[in-house]
C-alpha cells in the first residue's frame, strides 16, 4: 500500500475544496509502524497545496478477527494527537488484489476517495469499482472525477 496514489474520484468535501487537479496521496511506514501521510493537489490558480500527516492503525475487529486496513489519520500538528477529535476514520473498502486501486471511506459513509496507482482508471475497473459501490449501499451519484494530467 505504500508510495503514491492518484485520486480518481471523491466525495465532494470542504478540507479539499481548493484542490482543481493532480491530486495525490503518498504513504511510507515510519520506524515506529504509523504512516506519514502527504497529500498534494493543485489549485485553480496554478499553485501547489501540501498537507503532512500520520496514520495509525486502529485495532478494529471485524467477526473477533484484526481489521488491518483500518486506519485513524490526522493533519492536525502531532502535539494535539492526543485529542480523539483530530484523528479521522480511513477505512480500506475495496482493495485490487495487486493494488491498483483501492476505496477508502469511513463507517460514517460522509467521505469516499477512489484512488488508483495511475493517474487514470481502466474502464473494466471503474465500472467494478461502481458495482461493488453501489452493493455496498454507497451513493455513486455523489462521486465526482479528480483531473489528472
Amino acid at each position: 500500500y505504500m508510495g503514491t496514489w492518484y485520486q480518481v474520484a471523491l466525495y465532494p468535501n470542504r478540507f479539499q475544496a481548493q484542490c482543481a487537479r493532480n491530486t495525490t496521496a503518498t504513504y511510507r511506514l515510519l520506524a515506529d509502524n504509523t504512516l506519514e501521510v502527504v497529500n498534494r493537489c493543485v489549485r485553480a490558480d496554478g499553485t501547489a497545496d501540501r498537507a503532512t500527516g500520520q496514520a495509525r492503525p486502529t485495532g478494529v475487529l471485524q467477526g473477533g478477527v484484526l481489521a488491518p486496513a483500518t486506519l485513524q489519520v490526522r493533519f492536525a500538528p502531532a502535539w494535539l494527537s492526543w485529542l480523539p477529535w483530530v484523528w479521522g476514520n480511513y477505512w480500506v473498502v475495496q482493495l485490487a488484489d495487486d493494488y491498483r486501486y483501492a476505496v477508502i471511506s469511513e463507517p460514517a459513509r460522509d467521505y469516499l476517495w477512489v484512488l488508483s496507482r495511475k493517474p487514470q482508471l481502466d474502464a473494466a475497473d471503474e465500472a467494478v469499482i461502481l458495482a461493488r459501490l453501489q452493493a455496498q449501499g454507497f451513493d455513486t451519484a455523489k462521486l465526482q472525477r479528480s483531473p489528472q494530467d
